[in-house]
């Protein structure tokens, strides 16, 4: 009875960790960055009062600028601006 299985445990296997293997880049999407940006902004827009519980406000008060750096330096500029503006509304409500 001949097994087809692969051995694990042998010198067969290729190596998992190459030293020589280029590391991985992460190039984001400029679009999907400006889509999702433009809906936070519209979610704070369309909300009489806070939408988002006080962590979540947090991590889009980092998330945002962050998202920022992946898009012109002057588009992004717009994006924070119109984000903060936004928030201060939100909070004075």
């Amino acid at each position: 009875m001949a097994r087809n299985q692969l051995n694990l445990f042998g010198d067969d296997q290729p190596e998992l960790f190459d030293a020589d293997a280029a590391p991985v880049v992460y190039r984001a999407d400029p679009d999907r960055i400006r889509i999702r940006l433009a809906n936070i902004i519209a979610e704070a827009r369309s909300a009489e009062r806070m939408p988002w519980s006080p962590d979540d406000l947090a991590s889009y008060l980092q998330l945002v600028p962050q998202m920022g750096r992946f898009l012109p330096e002057e588009e992004a500029a717009q994006f924070c601006f119109a984000f903060e503006q936004e928030v201060e509304r939100l909070k004075a409500a």
